[in-house]
């Protein structure tokens, strides 16, 4: 399965690619509150949130040669059997390689996938900046909202400073976007595995 964007291939990622799709996420753990984990997970950890994920969902690379600029993959939402028709989606585009439309063609692609998966729904949880600094601040700006804003998304929900990292609390917010219309009905979902034949 390929998605092309110019000289940029979305792809499936492998577990071999950890260390490279590590070293993208290194700088959004160590440098910003993008995401709110303290300690950057072990290459090995990292390879088995990898494995895991591609249990079920897709996990995509966007490679231009054998560079990999971004990554996003696609999660549970919530485990009850509701909630089987909605997914949780992450996205993370080094730095190097803003601005190019790395983001939008790595969501185009998991919306695609997505939808022949029976998947419907896509919810983000996004770190958002507190009442007392409304604009942001050095480590947390407000362009991943904004961006989910631009391909579609709507805020839906927000928590007034649930996350506390480097000396500071932050918010948090949902924002959803609908991959068309909602069946009546939906059929069971396909695991990626056995779609993955099929792509």
């Amino acid at each position: 399965m390929k998605y092309n964007s110019d000289s940029v291939r979305i792809e499936i990622a492998a577990p071999s690619d950890a260390a490279a799709i590590l070293s993208i996420y290194r700088y959004y753990v160590e440098k910003t509150a993008v995401s709110f984990e303290y300690e950057v997970p072990s290459l090995e950890e990292f390879r088995q949130r990898i494995e895991k994920t591609l249990e079920k969902y897709p996990y995509l690379v966007a490679r231009e040669g054998d560079k990999i600029l971004g990554y996003a993959y696609t999660g549970p939402f919530k485990t009850r059997a509701a909630y089987d028709h909605a997914v949780e989606t992450s996205i993370y585009v080094s730095t190097e390689a803003h601005g190019r439309g790395i983001g939008r063609a790595l969501y185009e692609a998991l919306g695609e996938i997505c939808l022949k998966q029976h998947i419907f729904s896509l919810e983000a949880c996004i770190t958002y900046p507190s009442q007392d600094r409304p604009r942001g601040d050095e480590y947390l700006t407000l362009q991943s909202p904004l961006f989910h804003e631009h391909l579609g998304f709507r805020l839906v929900g927000r928590f007034d400073r649930c996350g506390y990292k480097f000396g500071r609390w932050y918010d948090m917010i949902w924002m959803e976007k609908h991959l068309g219309e909602l069946p009546e009905k939906p059929d069971p979902i396909i695991p990626f595995p056995l779609l993955k034949q099929i792509l």
